[in-house]
């Protein structure tokens, strides 16, 4: 496992190197710069001149990527170019309030999905089974802003029961109930979307496992339904559920963004708008290598699961 391991770590810093190099040019191959953001109308061509050079935008692309790299080997990712501060200090103030909600999310998407899926296959093509499919292909279908905007007319406009955005309540002592108050719609509004696709690979996952000759064997010995299920059953079907975990971490960065914008939630994704709509490129750049490590470290942690979830699947 550690040789493996190793292995899978030196294939995951050349796929960053390969992840830093596309980013950046397609970074500089879009239209504008960040100096039209910072653009004065009283600004003489010298000044501009000036400007571009101080950024070192005025050098070619490939010495601006070395430089870059050079720097990042150094632990530094850079300086934002509207805020002035280190990319590394405005991204660690953020990734915090993401990986709470992702986390949020995650856990109850998989607390909602397995049950129902279970529920689904063992109760196949009856009324529950079509409600957990129909309620499972609404919450893969539902856009996540729709979604957020009706959980905030409903429950923040109209019932005043949870707050709309943010992570605390401006003025007053936030505390862990506080906390979860503000995480609740937002988390729930990824969480629908995750059990909606988790739904239907663990019933389809549990279809396939239900039939198998070893559960008809240990019902012929006696063994009561519930422990079929839950501990044959559930356990040989948790491979490619846990490959979908590990899947999922990519889409919910991506839900993320849109998310933590509808909410005012202080994370990586309103960071990525910010840093888009002001052509912040120091800051992209460091949210998309974050991106890529998050997605491969959640690709090997998959990797590892599989072994402790199926003894048989050894790696050498």
């Amino acid at each position: 496992m550690l040789n493996y391991i190793i292995r899978r770590l030196g294939i995951a810093l050349v796929v960053l190197f390969g992840v830093t190099i596309i980013s950046f040019a397609i970074i500089n191959m879009a239209p504008g710069s960040p100096l039209d953001m910072i653009v004065d109308p009283h600004m003489t061509a010298a000044d501009l001149a000036a400007r571009k050079a101080a950024l070192g935008l005025n050098k070619p692309v490939y010495v601006q990527y070395i430089s870059w790299l050079q720097n990042l080997l150094h632990g530094n990712m850079g300086y934002s170019l509207t805020s002035f501060r280190p990319v590394s200090q405005i991204i660690g103030e953020r990734i915090l309030p993401t990986l709470e909600l992702m986390g949020a999310s995650l856990i109850l998407g998989i607390i909602i999905a397995i049950p129902l899926g279970i529920l689904s296959a063992t109760k196949q093509y009856s009324v529950l089974d079509y409600i957990c499919t129909t309620g499972s292909l609404l919450g893969i279908s539902m856009p996540t802003f729709f979604l957020g905007l009706t959980l905030i007319y409903i429950f923040a406009l109209k019932l005043g029961l949870l707050p709309s955005g943010g992570m605390i309540t401006l003025g007053s002592d936030s505390g862990f109930v506080d906390g979860i108050r503000h995480l609740i719609l937002p988390a729930v509004v990824l969480g629908v979307n995750t059990a909606g696709l988790f739904v239907r690979y663990v019933r389809s996952s549990m279809l396939e496992i239900l039939e198998q000759d070893y559960l008809r064997t240990a019902r012929a010995k006696g063994v009561i339904e519930r422990l079929v299920i839950t501990k044959h059953a559930l356990r040989n079907a948790l491979i490619p559920i846990v490959t979908i975990i590990g899947l999922q971490i990519a889409t919910l960065l991506g839900g993320a963004t849109i998310t933590e914008q509808i909410f005012s939630w202080p994370g990586i994704g309103q960071l990525t708008i910010q840093s888009i709509m002001s052509r912040d490129y120091p800051t992209i750049m460091g949210l998309n290598l974050l991106a890529a490590i998050m997605v491969l470290f959640a690709n090997l942690l998959t990797d590892i699961v599989y072994s402790v979830v199926d003894p048989r699947i050894k790696y050498s």
